[in-house]
């Protein structure tokens, strides 16, 4: 039997089974009749085409868009859908422009076009807003109801000082603090242990009122940095009951009056107190045994 033929090779640099369909593609669609007005929606599209593809590639798309946006928002003003009233209840610390920038509102805002979720989330991505809530409300009124979070402490981390919510939230730098008397945490993990440690102290006003600071050991435990400089050293379990301890001995024995320097309460069964550098002198002076007088019998 006679084998078959081998099939015949492409000529060197001639065109390849891929090129060769694409062109047969274009023959065929060439010999198609054509609408009419074909030729002016082509060019249309060429050169809306390549506009497309100079704004991606000039990075020009969201100037695009917000031309678009205006454009669309200025035709709903002149249709009777303009923004002419934004209502906004909840606010204490935070001014009504700095409400209106986050949720994006501005002059030429029309309410037809404004986004109410995307407004939502804008103004949840300020730090002082807890929540809120967007209302539009045909044909020209949107209400802005917001919960701000209340400043509870400073937190001071690596000599950087920040007004902190309740749960730890970073609100604002120092400089921006609704009142100066807030209490302050330092150290890290401080910002979301701060409400344990305040509302402990809250329950020992007096020794709340001498203390400076309150500083997270290791994140696991606080020392009390008092306003006359004396550490007060607690434990890391029944912080409570080592605070009672130091109430009741500051009551009958003036303890953080003392001249002092430390003072820990870190084991159950006692109490250290560490002296400061002079009081330690003068103890030592007053151990000494005293010279005896000259010409005393000896």
């Amino acid at each position: 039997m006679a084998s078959a033929a081998p099939r015949q090779a492409a000529p060197a640099g001639g065109p390849g089974p891929l090129a060769a369909a694409i062109h047969g593609i274009a023959r065929r669609v060439a010999r198609l009749p054509l609408p009419r007005g074909a030729g002016i929606y082509g060019t249309f599209a060429l050169f809306l085409g390549a506009g497309i593809y100079g704004s991606v590639v000039g990075g020009h798309v969201p100037a695009i868009i917000t031309a678009v946006h205006d454009a669309a928002d200025a035709g709903a003003r002149a249709a009777g859908f303009g923004l002419n009233t934004v209502t906004i209840s909840g606010r204490k610390y935070l001014s009504e422009a700095e409400i209106r920038q986050a949720a994006g509102i501005g002059p030429g805002t029309s309410l037809l076009f404004l986004d109410a979720v995307a407004a939502r989330e804008g103004l949840l991505a300020v730090p002082w807003i807890a929540e809120a809530q967007v209302r539009k409300l045909y044909p020209d009124r949107v209400d802005i109801e917001i919960v701000e979070r209340e400043a509870f402490a400073f937190w001071q981390l690596k000599g950087k000082v920040q007004v902190i919510a309740e749960d730890g939230t970073v609100i604002a730098p120092v400089e921006l603090a609704p009142r100066p008397d807030l209490p302050l945490v330092v150290g890290v993990g401080a910002d979301k242990r701060a409400k344990g440690i305040v509302k402990l102290l809250a329950k020992f006003p007096d020794i709340a009122a001498q203390t400076r600071a309150a500083v997270l050991v290791a994140e696991r435990r606080w020392n009390l940095r008092m306003k006359n400089g004396i550490d007060v050293r607690l434990p890391e379990t029944d912080p409570a009951g080592a605070l009672a301890q130091l109430a009741v001995l500051d009551r009958e024995k003036k303890l953080l009056s003392r001249d002092v320097a430390a003072i820990d309460l870190r084991l159950p069964d006692r109490i250290t107190v560490r002296l400061s550098d002079d009081a330690a002198k003068a103890r030592e002076e007053a151990m000494k045994p005293k010279s005896k007088r000259k010409g005393a019998d000896t």
